[in-house]
């Protein structure tokens, strides 16, 4: 009987070990973007009542807010979620290791429910659904369930200011060599082709900000002494019927930000030839 008395008293001397280790440090964040496209500059602001260390994105770059697109401030596995009262339409991304990011109030969602999504993939547009006084994205990050201090490229953007216009912050998610894509503003609905001639009209590129691959030099687009030979390959939001919406031609005349025969995303970056 002596050597399992014995056995039971450094088992309870082991456990007892066990239980007073201390809880091993949170796992670290991913190197969190901002939730908007690149080159884009935006304001922000903390309402106290939020409690979950949450702020509020405006633009302030001169473009519009709403409509703008949102996107996946790292990867993860996107969920699709509605609350009238409250957060409108909404998506949490699981980022794993007990890390997740919340994106409310959006205009529509641009993912499936569980969908696997990239940093800077676009996940949604930006609103004012739900309990909102006007289109902007309310951003959170959260661990184990409880929010923290938002930090973007591993910069916390703390201490918070209480209104906008106090703090900027200029996107690089999604910029050049992120995807192969490259964001830019347009200021007009325009035509895409099937190409850089003009031929065959294929849809739509809406007005705002959107993502394109690459240019080619063609036909030029002229309106009194402005002008543009530059085609930039995109994908339309609105396609003809019949038509294929993928990889037609956009006039870079529409890119609000540059002049004659330039073709520069919103961050400056020269938009490679195809």
């Amino acid at each position: 009987m002596r050597p399992i008395r014995a056995t039971l008293i450094v088992s309870t001397l082991l456990l007892g070990l066990f239980i007073a280790l201390p809880a091993g440090p949170a796992l670290a964040a991913p190197n969190f973007k901002a939730p908007y496209p690149c080159g884009q500059r935006w304001t922000y602001s903390h309402h106290s009542a939020e409690v979950r260390l949450a702020l509020d994105f405006v633009r302030a770059d001169g473009g519009g807010t709403a409509g703008t697109p949102v996107l996946a401030s790292a990867a993860g596995t996107a969920y699709n979620y509605y609350q009238a009262g409250g957060a409108g339409n909404y998506v949490v991304i699981d980022h794993g290791g007990g890390w997740k990011t919340y994106y409310f109030h959006l205009a529509s969602f641009g993912v499936g429910h569980g969908a696997g999504v990239g940093q800077g993939q676009v996940i949604g547009t930006t609103g004012s659904t739900g309990n909102s006084s006007g289109a902007h994205i309310h951003y959170e990050q959260l661990y184990n369930g409880a929010g923290q201090t938002i930090s973007i490229n591993g910069q916390s953007l703390a201490p918070y200011p209480g209104s906008y216009n106090q703090k900027y912050l200029t996107s690089d998610n999604g910029c050049s060599g992120g995807g192969g894509k490259y964001w830019v503003d347009t200021f007009a609905n325009a035509t895409g082709y099937k190409d850089a001639q003009m031929n065959d009209a294929q849809g739509l590129l809406y007005a705002g900000t959107n993502y394109v691959y690459c240019k080619v030099w063609g036909r030029e687009v002229r309106v009194g002494d402005q002008f543009n030979h530059w085609w930039l390959r995109t994908d339309l939001d609105e396609v003809y019927a019949g038509k294929n919406g993928w990889g037609a031609y956009v006039s870079a005349y529409y890119l609000s930000r540059w002049g004659n025969d330039e073709a520069r995303d919103n961050n400056g970056t020269v938009i490679p030839n195809c």
